[in-house]
């Protein structure tokens, strides 16, 4: 795989954007916006840095969607922030109509591309570019579960006083503070982290991680972009390595823990043709009740964009 396009030079975007670049696993990386100039700087600024850090991707910006043509891979982080006064519908309806848009865009010009959607909110805008697109469900999935349990690794390797990379944890369901976490598939260097950190100080872990989003827009006012930035281009090089990497995706399920039609984050494997496997663990009554009511609130978000008919 040669091309990739990311569709919003916002700050994630443009962080997606720079982070494959250094990379160096594609030969093309295209930074698409409406405000042309923006894309066009911030790629400008990333391919000047190239002799520096040293990779040869080259990076274009453009508002031009013939400039993406052939993309293999399209990364959506284009949408608006919530402002203040903006209700949840307001935003479902403004960034939906954002995401149907750059979607049809992308398919007039590339065939059949793995789609990897950020935009929020997360679950039902992957639903949305799903619908639109016509395309497999193995090539139309969302990244926050990467974030998310990113986050929450953070966290654990600051508390435990250990590197974040010994770490290894899974969180199911949805983005935000309905997603479902299960500490006994979580391990500090295959260590059950439950050896480790007592129940107390875990569950406040959690608890800060499924607000993760909001204490970091308490603190910059506006939404956070190196990790989640991080996160969506380590999806992207899973699918051009074929690494067969196992990540938690924001995928449409389909008789998957007993659900079907319903985007939720899951356990999935993923290499060159998107998502090989969807994986069903063996989760117990608690589990399980977690993920349900994950799952209605997601339904609910899913249901109000249907209810727009856009």
């Amino acid at each position: 795989m040669s091309k990739v396009t990311v569709i919003g030079a916002g700050n994630v975007g443009a962080t997606v954007a720079n982070v494959l670049a250094h990379r160096d696993i594609v030969k093309e990386i295209v930074l698409l916006d409406i405000a042309g100039d923006l894309a066009r700087g911030k790629a400008l600024d990333t391919w000047q840095q190239a002799p520096i850090d040293y990779y040869s991707t080259h990076v274009k910006g453009t508002d031009d969607y013939k400039e993406t043509a052939g993309s293999d891979i399209v990364v959506i982080t284009a949408g608006v922030p919530r402002k203040p006064g903006m209700s949840r519908d307001d935003l479902i309806s403004t960034n939906a109509k954002i995401v149907n848009s750059v979607t049809k865009s992308i398919l007039e010009h590339s065939r059949n591309p793995i789609i990897i959607v950020v935009s929020n909110p997360l679950d039902v805008m992957t639903y949305a570019a799903y619908k639109v697109s016509g395309l497999d469900r193995s090539r139309v999935f969302g990244m926050a579960g990467i974030l998310d349990t990113a986050r929450y690794r953070a966290f654990l390797a600051e508390a435990l006083q250990v590197s974040p990379k010994d770490i290894q944890a899974l969180l199911l369901g949805g983005h935000g503070d309905t997603m479902v976490p299960l500490p006994r598939y979580t391990t500090v260097a295959g260590i059950p982290v439950t050896d480790m950190i007592g129940s107390a100080e875990l569950d406040a872990i959690v608890e800060r991680t499924k607000v993760g989003g909001g204490e970091l827009v308490k603190l910059m006012g506006t939404s956070a972009w190196y990790a989640p930035g991080a996160a969506a281009a380590q999806m992207v090089e899973a699918i051009v390595k074929d690494e067969n990497r196992i990540f938690p995706c924001c995928v449409n399920l389909s008789g998957e823990y007993g659900m079907k039609d319903i985007f939720l984050g899951i356990p999935v494997k993923l290499g060159k043709n998107g998502i090989s496997e969807f994986i069903e663990l063996k989760l117990n009554t608690d589990e399980m009740a977690l993920l349900n009511d994950s799952a209605g609130h997601v339904k609910a978000v899913m249901e109000v964009y249907d209810g727009m008919g856009l």
